[in-house]
């Protein structure tokens, strides 16, 4: 049995330093557990609490709904309405034509066959727009006295004053009936030989004694034309 009142034996340098690191070690160690263990235990408790929520119920992951495009209708062009314009004076073919869509005067000289050699130029505006129900009368070189549509209206190449009702064929100038569909200079003249022969046509129908007026002509300008 050692006897309790003998003092401790003596530790050597070496040994008090071993024996005091010990002991630090010791108390950085355990509460590093603890520190360690209870942020664990807060970890698995979070992860917990955002699986489940917070009313015991299975969270369930958010779905954002993509959003969908609203259907785009085509984009539908109006296309312009078709036009009828009448050409008549210096044009190898004088008449009505159907423009399906924009056009200028310059389209309906092409349409017409040209100007004639004798069109004054200077006077034509080949850029004007045209109309529906337009009359374009080209004029020729040293006319100044320019006819006047049968109705309707009158613009591009020149612009006289619009005539009111139709016109009369045993009065009208060879310029006014050169104004008439399908009628040129050759049988504006033709017509007005006829009538100084024969004292002047007792009705519309008479022109169809006219060299170069048949039934299709004469349907054509029976409406503009009277006696």
């Amino acid at each position: 049995m050692e006897d309790s009142s003998l003092p401790p034996p003596r530790l050597t340098p070496a040994e008090r330093v071993r024996e005091m690191w010990d002991d630090y070690r010791y108390l950085i160690t355990v509460p590093r557990l603890l520190m360690a263990g209870a942020g664990l235990v807060i970890a698995i408790a979070v992860a917990a609490y955002m699986m489940v929520g917070a009313n015991g119920a299975p969270r369930s992951e958010a779905v954002i709904p993509m959003a969908t495009p609203l259907p785009v209708a085509p984009t539908q062009i109006a296309e312009p309405p078709p036009i009828l314009v009448h050409a008549a004076g210096a044009v190898h073919v004088p008449g009505v034509y159907l423009f399906r869509g924009e056009a200028r005067v310059h389209d309906l000289v092409q349409a017409a066959g040209g100007l004639t050699p004798d069109a004054d130029f200077d006077r034509v505006n080949l850029a004007a727009a045209l109309a529906d129900e337009q009359w374009v009368y080209f004029p020729r070189i040293g006319q100044t006295a320019l006819p006047a549509p049968v109705g309707g209206s009158s613009a591009g190449a020149d612009s006289p004053a619009a005539r009111s009702g139709p016109l009369n064929i045993n009065t009208a100038t060879a310029e006014q009936l050169e104004s008439l569909p399908g009628v040129g200079p050759a049988i504006a003249a033709a017509i007005i030989e006829h009538r100084q022969r024969i004292g002047g046509f007792s009705s519309v129908d008479g022109l169809l004694a006219v060299s170069g007026i048949g039934p299709s002509k004469l349907e054509l300008i029976r409406a503009l034309v009277a006696v």
